[in-house]
């Protein structure tokens, strides 16, 4: 097997590994329903409320429902079978939105705005996507914009002294909006390739925060005209529901390009990423399912469908 081959297999392990929470939960569901008995409408409103249950979404619930009935009244269905029409089912969904990040070489510096709740995992993200950026042989410059934690400035000068890196920091507490203007006058006195900024993280119910990333947004704009050229937005898959309304908010305030899902190995909801792909179908980027560099990886449609499934690869 070559190289890429053993990275593939090592990513699948622990991306099933990751989503196991969440596939034990489904499946344990799935099959409690379908051993007890021939398939019938009682069991088809059941199977709908355990995918419900599973932060689905109704819509995607009462799709995947119908297509484990179709044909199959009062026969026998073996949770496998189950299985891999919601594993399909799953990837209809998912197909339209993984989508990779694409760098555009024409804008110099390409401005990447990070943003997202605390601890979804922002600057965690930014240091994985940086150290891939880098081995693909791109100039990456950081900006430590989320200036009210002197943690995630420690952490960011951290993930750019590792691939060397500049990152553009400022004493805790000064205003992000100015840090971000002077960091991209630095991106192209430097003639780096991507600039990525992080931002503090804030409560999507908070208005005085959101106001404070909405001027961020403009100054971007101001000191580069078309940018920010992306806007990803991180998710901790942890918090379930709540993920649809931070998607709904940052979308409004700053224009989210992407998202990008994380800590999808520490809950039985992995199903939220299918529910916010069916209601907002915004380009998912990229998934982690730990804490590592090699943990973030470039989302695939077939491969999550199957891990959340419970299924082979």
């Amino acid at each position: 097997m070559s190289d890429s081959g053993n990275e593939k297999a090592n990513w699948w392990q622990r991306l099933s590994g990751g989503l196991r929470r969440t596939s034990s939960s489904l499946s344990g569901a799935l099959s409690d329903l379908v051993t007890k008995r021939k398939l019938d409408a009682a069991m088809i409103e059941e199977l709908e409320e355990a995918l419900i249950r599973a932060d689905l979404g109704v819509a995607v619930a009462s799709r995947i429902a119908a297509a484990v009935a179709d044909g199959r009244y009062d026969k026998d269905v073996s949770p496998d079978d189950v299985k891999t029409i919601f594993a399909a089912e799953i990837e209809k969904v998912l197909t339209g939105v993984a989508k990779p990040l694409v760098i555009d070489t024409a804008k110099k510096p390409f401005v990447i705005l990070v943003i997202g709740v605390n601890g979804s995992g922002k600057t965690t993200t930014i240091g994985k996507l940086a150290s891939s950026l880098h081995a693909e042989g791109r100039k990456v410059m950081l900006a430590a914009g989320d200036t009210f934690r002197a943690a995630a400035i420690e952490q960011l000068k951290i993930w750019g002294g590792r691939i060397g890196a500049s990152v553009i920091a400022r004493e805790p507490g000064s205003d992000a909006a100015g840090l971000v203007f002077d960091a991209i006058a630095a991106a192209k006195n430097d003639k780096a390739d991507v600039l990525l900024i992080d931002t503090a993280g804030r409560l999507q119910n908070r208005a005085e925060l959101m106001s404070e990333l909405e001027k961020v947004v403009r100054v971007i704009g101001k000191a580069e005209p078309g940018a920010p050229h992306a806007v990803l937005l991180v998710l901790d898959a942890t918090v379930g529901q709540n993920a649809l309304s931070q998607v709904e908010i940052f979308e409004k305030t700053a224009g989210v390009t992407g998202l990008v899902m994380t800590k999808l190995d520490g809950t039985a909801r992995g199903g939220i990423l299918v529910a916010i792909a069916e209601k907002f179908r915004l380009p998912v980027h990229f998934i982690g399912v730990g804490e590592g560099v090699e943990d973030l990886e470039p989302f695939t449609a077939r491969d999550f469908a199957r891990a959340v499934a419970g299924l082979e690869e």
